[in-house]
């Protein structure tokens, strides 16, 4: 059995996520915090940090977000190649440069956001990697001959220039992943020609990253019959009712209220 409990407070929010009575994820939400981790921002590149290979990003948020060299470069796959040394970063990117970054590391009070071009956009059969011909597997999935077929599927059905992680959840299936690919390809190319058609002069968002707990329920689409979602004010009840009945593959889902404070956590 494997329950989410949400504890809403007047400070925030409290998840966890339990597995046969066991803590295995938890996580705290300020009600004053903002989270951006895997939001996709146009942003425009201030200053360029030489000495630190690395540049100031702005995009759109209080403090402007940090870049560094690594992650402007094409993403290699580091098991068969390494990042040149001897490559500046002041050739690749120039101040006032629009820039499409991704939210790695939320902000704190001291430092910006980390962000990265290269793009992770997860779904719920693979996390689809722009710009990229890497394909891997989530180590979970152990059969050789499985693993094969799952990298043959993907590899077909890609489109070029694409590379993608295949998730647990991928396991035995394969009209399911092709129109998974499907979706989210389309919802990349959407947000790609959203940054290429615009005249922006300011930072923008263009995709927003599902919450913390949406996030979990990709882990489980297929077997949602033995989860379990606890929440303690009404609020939050109604947005996951509302989840589940845009979410046909959620029909099973079990939420429940208790009004009183989850001493679980």
């Amino acid at each position: 059995m494997v329950e989410i409990i949400i504890q809403t407070n007047k400070n925030g929010k409290q998840i966890a996520l339990i597995e046969n009575g066991k803590l295995i994820e938890y996580y705290e939400e300020d009600k004053e915090f903002k989270r951006r981790e895997g939001n996709i921002y146009i942003g425009i590149v201030k200053d360029v940090i030489a000495g630190m290979q690395s540049a100031f990003v702005d995009i759109g948020t209080e403090k402007n977000s940090f870049i560094h060299l690594k992650d402007i470069l094409p993403k290699v796959d580091e098991t068969k190649e390494t990042i040149k040394e001897d490559i500046e970063i002041k050739k690749e990117v120039k101040p006032n440069q629009k820039l499409l970054v991704q939210v790695k590391k939320d902000s704190n009070e001291k430092k910006g956001a980390r962000v990265s071009t290269h793009i992770n956009l997860p779904s719920k059969y693979i996390a689809l990697l722009p710009n990229t011909d890497i394909i891997t597997i989530s180590q979970k999935i152990e059969d050789e001959k499985e693993q094969k077929r799952l990298i043959k599927i993907v590899k077909e059905n890609l489109s070029e220039g694409n590379g993608a992680i295949i998730r647990t959840s991928a396991q035995n299936k394969e009209k399911e992943i092709i129109e998974d690919i499907k979706k989210v390809e389309k919802k990349w190319n959407n947000i790609l020609q959203t940054s290429i058609s615009s005249e922006l002069k300011e930072p923008k968002l263009l995709y927003r990253s599902e919450n913390i707990v949406e996030k979990m329920l990709i882990d489980f689409t297929e077997d949602n019959n033995n989860l379990q979602i606890t929440v303690n004010d009404i609020k939050t009840l109604k947005e996951l009712e509302d989840f589940k009945n845009e979410n046909k593959e959620y029909s099973n889902l079990k939420i429940e209220i208790k009004e009183q404070d989850i001493k679980y956590l």
